[in-house]
Order: C-alpha cells, then structure tokens, then sequence
C-alpha cells in the first residue's frame, strides 16, 4: 500500500489535491470524463466504422446520426444556468443533473444496437422504425452526455479552491483522454470478431458501465445541504442570468476565441491520416500512429498547463500561446508535402496536439474565473456549448472543403499549377491558420487585460515569475 501511494504522489497530477478536495476524493470525481470519454469514442469512432463497414449502412445516413448528438450541445449554457439554481429535497444542485444525464445515456444505448440492426437491412419494410429509434438513441446519449460534462464540470468548480483550479482542469481533461484510449483500444478488441450478438453485448456494457462510473464519481461528492432544501431560491429567467455574465466583454472575448480556436482546430479531425496515406504515402500502420502522437501532444500540454497554471500563469496567455504553437504545428504539415518528408509531418502533428492542449485548459480554466456568484454552471455550460458546437460544425466543413477543393483542382479548375491531390488538404490546414490566427487576435486584449488586473493587485511587486512567460 505504501509503494502505491509513493506512486500517486508521483503523478503530474497529485498536488491538485487539497484538504477540501483530496486527490482520491478528486481521482473518483474525474470518472464522469471517463463515462464521456466512452460515450464519444462509441458515437464517432466505434459505431462509425461498424455501421459503414460491417453493416452496410449508407455513409451519409451514419454521418447524420453521428450529428444528432450536437444539436444539444448549445444547450450546455442553459443546463449549467438550471444546475446553479436547481432546487432538490437534499439541496443539491449537481448531482441530480449527473443523474439525468446518466439516465438519458443509459436510455440511449438500450435502443441503440437493435435500431442500427434494423438499418443495416434495406429490405426490411420497418426500417423506417429503425431510423427513428437510431435518431432518438443518438439524441438521447448525446443529451446526456453534455448534461453530465457540464455538470461534472461544475460540480469539480464548486469543491475545488480557486488556486487549484487549473491543476483540476488539467486533470479532468487528462482523464477524459486516457478514458477516449482506453476505451478505443477496449472496443477494438471486443469487436474484432464481429457479430450482431457482440455488437449488442458491448453497446449494452457501454451502457451499464456508464451509470457505474457516473455513480461512483458522483457518491458524497455534494454535501446534503438542508437549508438551501428548505430554502425558496428563486431562479432568475436565464436571459437575465446571461447578459449579466457577459457584461464587461470578457465572456464575450473568451467565447468567440474559444469558437475560432476550436475551429481551428478541428478542422483536421479526419484529414491527417487521409493527408499522410494520400500525399506521404504512409502506410495504414503509420497512419494510425499519428493518433497517439496527437494525442502524446495533447497529454504533454495539460501536464504542462496544469504546471504553469497552478504557479500563477495567465490562462488567457497560455491559450494565445496554444494558438501560435497550432499554427507552426499547420505550417510544418503543409511543408511536409514540399519537402516529403514524414518527419516533418509527425512533428506537425504534435504541434497540434500540443497546441490544442494548450488552448483547451486554457480557456476552460478562463471560463472557470469567470464562474462568480455561484454561476459555474452557466460559465462552464457557455464554454462547453460553443467548444462542442464548434468542433462539430469545423469537421464537417473540413471534409466538404477538402472534397470540394480536391474535385476542382484535379479537374483541372483551378489551373495548371494547382491539380495535385494535397491542394484541398492544404487549403483546409490555411483555413486553420486564418482562424488560429483569429482567435489570438481576439485573446491578445484578454491578456494584456489581465495582465493590467494583475498589476493592480499587486502593485507593489516588481518580481519576475511564471505569470510573466508566455
């Protein structure tokens, strides 16, 4: 048992552990990530593949279902607004959100491999009842998946101390990446020998291993609170609720960097490994690679966040710097192709990674200041629907771009000079410059605005630090 503790008090993590919130109490708090983690590796990676490739269904019925799930994600403001205000017989204002949101999941993933079954099959007379409950399935998992985040979200907010608070961010993002590994490799090797039967097995394990982990994530986590249940806390109408978060325009900067940054982003989601097979001509091997040194990049950056973070650095700066790392990152998988080199391409990706990193607990760690006067949910809710909305729309366009822009170059459209195969991915990763770009355009008066806070607080200090570096 010691040797085991010795090795927690290793982790990158440990230290974002305090008397209020202790790292195991934390650790077992973070395994909401893990259930989200899963939800979003079944929705767009597993049941994606199974769906084209193992039943047949047509791609563009598979990459409508996998959609569903977003039209709830702009309304994360709304269910983090209610969780502030929610009023229960044990005055908890979390919890029961975490709980629906399990439901709503678990629901979801009951349907969902019978409803996939019956579309697989064309003939089928009832495949239109298929359609429906795939819809609802998809819907139904995608709402409680975004329910439960930003409730989680909140809830680590409220019991975390204000200095502390990055360290969590990092940690929870943290989790959620090893949980999407985990489970990736996990449904990999369950389905390898595929069948109907296994298809439903795992889904259905999927689903009970979703309450599981929420459930244990969420015991004694929100102390019962028998005056706030008494209490007859009216709920401001959340217009109101709103325009007061965004008064000042620094909710409004944060969230239009994070829609420009998360776009930026984005867009790349399908194309790096297509761009290395196509125009490198690695193998699909090598291609998968890629996805560890992406995600290798992305780990790295919220070991190093949380780092900085915790010892007085700038969230707004640690975002902008996210971006600038994000546009070397795209510059060097466009040269790539100059100069055919595979290298060149990893390093690229890493960039990317890191980069992303960077810009997530940056300005999750932003959204979590901004939570004053008990509006956790709201700030965080705000900052999870424009994440998800965006990441969503940018890696649909990133396809339809690079297939449109792919079409008219080799048909020769574009002119004589411009008829290889990588001038869509190109112009897909320049359109990811432009928006990186942006979003450090709109971040640059955001840290120079808190940089300005920070010197009026402490005006008297003339100490270099950690807040002081990029």
């Amino acid at each position: 048992m010691k040797s085991v503790m010795n090795w927690i008090v290793r982790l990158p993590f440990a230290d974002a552990g305090t008397e209020q919130l202790p790292l195991p109490k934390l650790l077992r708090l973070s395994l909401f990530q893990v259930s989200v983690g899963m939800a979003m590796v079944l929705l767009y990676g597993t049941l994606n593949r199974v769906m084209v490739v193992e039943l047949g269904v047509s791609a563009w019925l598979v990459s409508l279902m996998v959609a569903l799930p977003l039209v709830f994600a702009p309304f994360r403001a709304l269910i983090g607004h209610r969780s502030d205000y929610h009023h229960s017989a044990f005055g908890w204002r979390r919890v029961p959100y975490i709980a629906l949101g399990s439901m709503l999941q678990y629901g979801g993933f009951a349907i969902m491999p019978y409803s996939i079954l019956i579309l697989s099959d064309e003939t089928n007379q009832l495949i239109f009842v298929g359609q429906f409950f795939a819809a609802v399935s998809f819907l139904l998992v995608g709402a409680g998946l975004h329910t439960v985040q930003t409730a989680g979200l909140a809830l680590a907010t409220d019991l975390a101390p204000q200095d502390k608070r990055p360290r969590v961010v990092a940690l929870l993002y943290a989790t959620l990446l090893l949980g999407m590994g985990a489970s990736a490799l996990l449904f990999g090797h369950l389905l390898e020998d595929f069948s109907h039967k296994r298809l439903v097995e795992v889904v259905h394990a999927a689903a009970l291993a979703t309450l599981v982990l929420n459930f244990i994530a969420a015991w004694k986590q929100e102390s019962i609170d028998l005056k706030r249940a008494v209490a007859q806390i009216p709920r401001p109408p959340f217009k109101e609720t709103w325009q007061a978060f965004m008064k000042g325009g620094r909710s409004a900067g944060l969230l239009i960097a994070v829609g420009l940054g998360t776009a930026g982003f984005s867009m790349q989601e399908i194309l790096l490994e297509p761009y290395g097979a196509q125009v490198l001509g690695l193998t699909v091997s090598e291609t998968t690679r890629l996805t560890a040194i992406l995600a290798g990049g992305t780990f790295l950056a919220f070991v190093l966040a949380g780092f900085v973070l915790s010892r007085g650095g700038d969230a707004y700066r640690l975002a902008a710097f996210g971006t600038v790392v994000g546009i070397g990152g795209f510059l060097l998988v466009i040269s790539a192709a100059t100069v055919e080199s595979p290298l060149v391409f990893r390093i690229g990706t890493g960039f990317i990674g890191f980069g992303n990193g960077l810009l997530g607990v940056g300005t999750l760690t932003a959204a979590m200041g901004l939570a004053e006067r008990g509006h956790a949910g709201l700030a965080l809710g705000a900052w999870g629907a424009v994440q998800a909305t965006s990441q969503g729309v940018a890696i649909a366009l990133g396809g339809a771009l690079r297939d449109v822009t792919t079409g008219l170059a080799v048909g020769g459209s574009l002119g004589p000079d411009l008829t290889e195969i990588s001038v869509g991915y190109r112009f897909v990763y320049i359109i990811e410059v432009v928006l990186l770009a942006a979003a450090f355009i709109v971040l640059l008066p955001l840290v120079l605005r808190a940089r300005r806070d920070r010197q009026q607080a402490r005006p008297a200090e003339g100490q270099f630090g950690l807040d002081q570096m990029p």
